[in-house]
C-alpha cells in the first residue's frame, strides 16, 4: 500500500495541467510569440566550399543575434542541399537600418566535421531552426 496515495491522487490533476503548459508546440509559434519578419536569404557561391548568406529580417524583439541565427539556419540548410553534413562559422557582420536588421555572413561547407570551434552539424542545426520556427534556404 502506497502511504501517501490520497495526497498524491489529489494534486493530480494540477500537476497534469502543470505539464500541459510545458508542451512544446511542434516547431510553431506561439500566438503570444514576438511577429518577425524573415525578408529571405541571398546565397553566393564563393569558392567551392566557401559561401556568402545575407538575410534581412525585421520585428518586434529582432535584433543582431536573431540575424546571426538566421544566417546559420540558412547555411545549415544550404550544406543539407549541396549533400554536406557540416559548416564552419568564417564570420558575420550585422547591422540595422530603418528597423530592418541584416547579416553577411560567411561559413565553409564540408562532408566531415572541420577543424575549428565554430562548427555545425547542418541536421541538427536544421532541425533546431524548425523548433524556432526560422526559415532556411
Amino acid at each position: 500500500m502506497v502511504p501517501n496515495l490520497p495526497r498524491i491522487a489529489a494534486l493530480a490533476p494540477g500537476l497534469l495541467a502543470g505539464l500541459a503548459a510545458c508542451t512544446p508546440t511542434g516547431g510553431k509559434a506561439s500566438a503570444d510569440a514576438p511577429k518577425i519578419d524573415y525578408r529571405g536569404v541571398e546565397t553566393r557561391l564563393l569558392d567551392d566550399n566557401l559561401v556568402e548568406f545575407r538575410v534581412a529580417l525585421s520585428g518586434e524583439g529582432v535584433d543582431g543575434t536573431a540575424a546571426d541565427a538566421y544566417a546559420r539556419c540558412a547555411a545549415a540548410q544550404y550544406a543539407q542541399i549541396r549533400g554536406y553534413g557540416f559548416a564552419r562559422h568564417v564570420r558575420t557582420n550585422v547591422n540595422e537600418e530603418g528597423g530592418i536588421w541584416r547579416a553577411d555572413a560567411v561559413y565553409t561547407i564540408s562532408p566531415a566535421l572541420p577543424q575549428g570551434l565554430k562548427t555545425i552539424d547542418a541536421e541538427v542545426t536544421v532541425g533546431d531552426c524548425a523548433d524556432r520556427g526560422i526559415p532556411s534556404v
